[in-house]
């Protein structure tokens, strides 16, 4: 399981972003985005705009710590939005966060969720690249348009989820869920043009290893669609058998670093 390239995530962002908005033009900037709750496209491509602002700036100040979000989460103003100010304003936010990265290189430490201490800004090129992607899909169904996704790019995305899952805080004791470890508890996921992953929850920690055993629960589908099914967005492509309360759980559990900030 590898990463693409630094250089790439960045071009992906403005890429991604590019795509993103030749889904939206012309469309009504008040139609609600189902994978959202209470927000419509103008609000989503605001959520958006305001994660790249938000990433750019850790990027560029190098910050130790988390920086206010609200441009990305306060959206409450942001009801009929100006789709010809808004497009530019976002394209030029993912170009700013582009370069920001790139100056920086991806050793240069920032803050992120998923660590205790300043990590390597590559994180963010990551990260970002795939906000982007999986936001793009809330736009092209609120647009009716077709979302598509290039597969190694969806294969890398859906193996970043698993490799969050395996972090102390998806597998950790909480007090508001049932217990995600115990015997007996192992997940394939089978990508039917990618491959089979296997997340082993017997131990003391998950071990992500990629090929297939008897597992508790299976999803399978293609690899965009279970990219798509871990983000919790429809799709109907993605079989699920076994013990699928134990996947629910997983889900939620491993989506843990989507909280901050919250999306």
């Amino acid at each position: 399981m590898t990463s693409l390239s630094f250089d790439r995530y960045c071009d992906e962002i403005v890429s991604q972003t590019e795509r993103l908005t030749s889904h939206v033009r012309g469309a009504d900037m008040t139609a609600p985005v189902l994978s959202c709750p209470g927000w419509n496209l103008g609000r989503l491509l605001r959520h958006v705009g305001g994660d790249h602002r938000w990433a750019e700036e850790l990027v560029r100040t190098r910050s130790t710590g988390p920086l206010p979000d609200d441009l990305v989460n306060d959206l409450s103003a942001y009801t009929h939005e100006d789709a010809t100010v808004l497009i530019p304003w976002l394209t030029e936010g993912a170009a700013r966060l582009s370069a920001a990265l790139r100056a920086a290189g991806p050793d240069a430490l920032a803050w992120n969720p998923s660590e205790e201490r300043p990590a390597p800004v590559a994180f963010w090129a990551r990260r970002m690249t795939y906000e982007t992607v999986v936001h793009r899909a809330d736009a092209a169904r609120a647009a009716g348009a077709e979302f598509a996704l290039d597969h190694d790019l969806a294969v890398d995305a859906v193996e970043e989820w698993l490799e969050y899952s395996t972090f102390p805080e998806a597998f950790e004791p909480h007090p508001d869920l049932p217990d995600l470890l115990g015997p007996d508890r192992t997940l394939q996921f089978d990508a039917t043009d990618a491959g089979e992953w296997l997340v082993d929850l017997t131990g003391e920690r998950p071990v992500l290893r990629s090929g297939a055993d008897g597992a508790t629960a299976t999803a399978r589908g293609p690899v965009t669609d279970l990219l798509l099914y871990f983000y919790k967005r429809p799709t109907t492509a993605v079989e699920t058998k076994g013990d699928t309360a134990l996947l629910d759980l997983w889900r939620i559990r491993s989506g843990f670093w989507l909280e901050a900030p919250e999306h």
